[in-house]
């Protein structure tokens, strides 16, 4: 009777292993933002050494750069606007993120591309490429948040709900492309 209880033992453990391998594949960005100007810059890299940077752009599917566990990408154009992940050998993958870099907009919104944790706050961001002070306006899910008379707005003590589709918009430069802040639960780690 002994043997059953100990095979089983050993399965729930090697089900615990494998998914912490699973959660060690991380991806790290900097700046921490989605949203780019043509001609910025970003770095990503996997946590990891032999873990990839992948991304797809266009429908497919490549590795990021030469250097494998890193990426940096100093001269964005929009054809860099895509999904980015870390991969291991093993197929595992971080988490998505989105990086954006639209055609032609004269405002974007900094929000962070990584989540955020429950109980942190954010401050959202609405800037031309000349890093001018405006007031603008901050909504999330079609909804106006309130406005920033220097282009922010912070988000205190971000929960659950804060989560959604988030943009900018200004009197004098319009809109900027849609953003998904993503919250992770602080206590859930």
């Amino acid at each position: 009777m002994k043997t059953p209880s100990v095979s089983l033992l050993l399965g729930v453990s090697v089900l615990l292993l494998s998914g912490l391998t699973v959660s060690a594949v991380s991806l790290n960005v900097s700046p921490n933002l989605q949203q780019f100007f043509s001609e910025d810059s970003v770095s990503l890299s996997c946590v990891e050494d032999g873990q990839t940077v992948k991304r797809t752009r266009g429908g497919q599917t490549e590795d990021c750069g030469p250097a494998g566990s890193s990426c940096i990408i100093s001269d964005l154009s929009s054809s860099d606007s895509g999904v980015y992940w870390c991969e291991d050998r093993a197929g595992h993958r971080s988490q998505n993120i989105t990086v954006t870099v639209p055609k032609g907009v004269p405002v974007i919104l900094e929000i962070p591309a990584l989540p955020v944790m429950t109980g942190s706050d954010v401050t959202l961001r609405c800037r031309d490429k000349a890093h001018v002070r405006f007031k603008a306006f901050f909504f999330r899910d079609g909804v106006l948040l309130g406005s920033g008379p220097d282009g922010e707005l912070t988000l205190s003590k971000v929960q659950q709900s804060h989560e959604g589709l988030y943009w900018c918009s200004t009197d004098e430069f319009g809109s900027s492309p849609q953003s998904r802040l993503r919250v992770r639960d602080s206590s859930a780690i």
